[in-house]
């Protein structure tokens, strides 16, 4: 398991891609879906030079993307650090990306990744996002979650 290290009061998005470009229409997705987002990308490529390829608009965000990255060790997957804007609001730009094969976490949590590992070569079989459950919402956790919310204007039914 290989920890990721990102700074508190960030959020991340950990996935799976398949092609360069990635890097560069992750980019692209991240600055159209908010004003002036402050965040860092990095991807890694499974073939070719296999390089750890970054860009951002927080060069900050865009090393720790990276170093992470390099301590996962395997090919195709990006890993974007968001400070003062949230997964939520650019998950579905995300994953929209063509290249975008799939969304392993998008976390604020500590986050552990699981990797296995073959010769040259490193695959992310998943995550532990955060802890285990400690019980059920009673009454009283329903109307915090319902008014935390609609503090943050999200529409919820009941």
């Amino acid at each position: 398991m290989i920890k990721i290290d990102f700074p508190e009061g960030t959020n991340i998005i950990l996935g799976q891609t398949h092609f360069i470009k990635s890097v560069e229409d992750l980019y692209e997705a991240m600055v159209t879906s908010l004003p002036d987002p402050h965040f860092g990308i990095a991807f890694s490529e499974a073939s070719g030079a296999k390089l750890v390829r970054h860009i951002g608009t927080d060069t900050d965000l865009e090393d720790i993307a990276a170093a992470n990255l390099m301590k996962i060790g395997a090919g195709h997957c990006f890993l974007i650090i968001m400070r003062d804007c949230f997964p939520i609001n650019v998950l579905p730009a995300v994953k929209a990306v063509p290249e975008v094969c799939r969304i392993f976490c998008a976390t604020a949590n500590p986050l552990e990744v699981v990797v296995a590992r073959k010769e040259n070569a490193g695959a992310i079989l998943g995550v532990f996002d955060g802890d285990s459950p400690v019980g059920i919402e009673k009454a009283e956790d329903i109307a915090w979650r319902v008014d935390i919310l609609r503090k943050f204007s999200y529409k919820i039914g009941g």
